[in-house]
């Protein structure tokens, strides 16, 4: 690992085979603390290239426990985290909003490493007990239309890395994996991160797979939607830079799609917003994140007719609905 560390210092990269043998190694636990600590740093410093992440998420599928539902074609809507900006959790509303929408989603998430409430925290806070069981997962897809994947259950190669990334507490290349890798390997896929060159990494990588994916960034950092101005859009077929009113929504303030300062702030907030007394910013911006999922997984509808297919499923309680039946609430 010193070699490897005292390379990666001087800017040399690591080509496909090495960083898939190095993360195997890493996650076995083949390297001490510090080693491993070191390791996740170095990429806070430089770049990672697409040849370590695609080695990175190869390692890291061969590792999971695979999860098989090729029968619901459910999309995941899934942001990297680490971009620092402390939402609320939109891509986690969003995912049951899709699902009232019609859509089957295998929503992949963890708990918060940077951030105070990370998607697992959430349902976890509200009562929902995470599984790998596939019957118990399938029967939530008959059910509600969706299914929560807590990342830790189908990655148990990750337990040596865990911790330090807790203790770490800022973003590393695990961030940049997580929505990449699935265990159940969703053919669509909507993804959120937190640089344009990230993005473009993204990109380049499903385009070597049979995946519809619409990769977002916000250019002022957002790794989702956040109508606090532009954001590019790349899909299968193009590459776009949009604004707020291309989609049919306001442009709005930072602070006004703010989350919590605790688990118990952030619940309420989730809660408020499927129960219809979210403000219009919060509204709007879960509405633009999850109709963009909406077109992701039939692109035949265009952008307005999906922003209004998402609106509709909000609205009309659809998605409350969804989340209630997943996690057993009020029913």
């Amino acid at each position: 690992m010193k070699q490897i560390l005292n390379d990666l210092i001087s800017y040399k990269s690591l080509d496909k085979a090495n960083a898939k043998d190095i993360l195997v190694r890493l996650t076995q636990g083949e390297f001490n603390q510090s080693q491993m600590a070191a390791f996740l740093t170095v990429y806070l410093m430089r770049s990672v290239t697409v040849e370590e992440l695609a080695g990175f998420r190869e390692a890291m599928l061969e590792l999971c426990l695979p999860l098989h539902i090729p029968q619901y074609d459910a999309i995941d809507l899934c942001g990297t985290g680490g971009d620092g900006k402390d939402t609320f959790n939109i891509s986690t509303l969003a995912s049951f909003i899709v699902a009232g929408a019609g859509q089957h989603v295998a929503k992949h998430g963890n708990n918060g490493v940077s951030s105070v409430c990370g998607s697992s925290n959430l349902l976890a806070h509200f009562g929902y007990r995470f599984t790998n069981d596939t019957e118990q997962l399938i029967d939530s897809l008959e059910k509600s239309g969706i299914c929560f994947l807590h990342a830790p259950l189908f990655h148990p190669a990750m337990k040596n890395v865990a911790p330090i990334r807790k203790e770490l507490g800022v973003k590393t290349f695990f961030n940049m994996l997580g929505p990449m890798v699935n265990p159940s390997f969703p053919k669509k896929q909507l993804v959120g991160v937190f640089s344009l060159e990230l993005a473009r990494l993204y990109a380049y990588l499903y385009q070597q797979t049979d995946t519809d994916f619409v990769i977002l960034h916000s250019l002022d950092g957002y790794d989702e939607i956040s109508l606090t101005g532009p954001f590019k859009m790349i899909t299968n077929e193009r590459e776009q830079l949009l604004y707020p009113e291309d989609l049919g929504f306001s442009t709005h303030r930072q602070q006004d799609i703010a989350g919590g300062n605790t688990i118990e702030d952030s619940a309420k907030i989730f809660l408020n917003i499927l129960q219809g007394e979210g403000t219009l910013a919060q509204n709007e911006v879960v509405t633009a994140n999850a109709g963009m999922a909406v077109y992701c997984g039939n692109k035949s509808l265009g952008l307005e007719e999906s922003m209004q297919t998402a609106r509709q499923s909000l609205e009309s309680g659809e998605a409350l609905k969804r989340f209630n039946l997943l996690t057993g609430r009020d029913i």
